[in-house]
């Protein structure tokens, strides 16, 4: 499980920061990849003090040219990928009825077509070097059940749960596993506030454990999808949610 090269999308925050230090803990190469370089110059410089190695990447998943160019640099950088995690992502909580077509845009373009873009330049290079590889899309439990104000990106998600069955088969000949990781409610900085209204308390009570998850408990499950531990497993969705998606409607 320990060891080889990981690329992060996305890994400037959030989820995407956490799975880069554990990564890194255990022995792997992170390439650490999104927009806001001077983010990401921070943790790496952080997680090498800590022993990790790690490296930065300018990348922007919808754009295509963006992406050629970072799979570009990692062959100059002689950097061979054996991990792909697809972890960027936007949300936008608001009514369906209030939705700008720019804004629907910007968040399938996101969350969907950038998890294709660099899917594919992954598999690419991972077909020609002939070794296989794991990719991990991060998708959510809003791919399998809906909820209120998140039509734009409960779709997203859906058809990135679907997107990761369709490459599963169509690439598992040549070694590549695709799997997609759904996580429930997790506590982060960014939603902590949220959870402490009315409304925040109130979902928290729908999950069957009565409680946020911690990004912590997300990291067996990455860990299985991305390690030969999991060497039988593609095509799937594990959800790791407290037990939300099996909950009462």
């Amino acid at each position: 499980m320990d060891g080889g090269a990981a690329l992060i999308t996305g890994a400037s925050s959030g989820l995407g920061a956490h799975f880069a230090r554990l990564l890194a803990k255990r022995g792997w190469h992170v390439v650490l990849a999104a927009r806001r370089l001077e983010a990401l110059v921070a943790l790496t410089a952080d997680m090498e003090g800590a022993g990790g190695r790690a490296e930065t990447l300018a990348l922007d998943v919808v754009d295509e040219a963006s992406v050629d160019a970072a799979f570009a640099e990692m062959d100059r950088r002689e950097v061979r990928l054996d991990l792909v995690i697809n972890n960027a992502g936007v949300s936008d909580a608001r009514p369906a009825l209030d939705i700008e077509p720019g804004d629907w845009d910007r968040v399938l373009d996101t969350n969907l077509r950038g998890v294709f873009l660099v899917a594919q330049a992954a598999a690419r290079r991972m077909k020609g070097e002939g070794k296989g590889g794991s990719i991990v899309n991060v998708a959510s439990i809003l791919g399998h059940r809906i909820a209120g104000g998140v039509a734009s990106y409960a779709a997203s998600k859906a058809g990135v749960v679907r997107l990761t069955e369709a490459l599963a088969l169509e690439w598992a000949r040549y070694g590549i596993r695709v799997n997609a990781l759904c996580p429930g409610y997790i506590r982060t900085d960014l939603n902590q506030d949220f959870f402490e209204t009315d409304a925040g308390m109130a979902l928290v009570k729908r999950i069957p454990q009565r409680r946020l998850g911690r990004p912590e408990e997300l990291d067996g499950a990455l860990l299985l999808l991305a390690s030969d531990a999991g060497s039988y497993i593609t095509g799937a969705s594990l959800v790791v949610d407290g037990g939300h998606l099996v909950s009462s409607l």
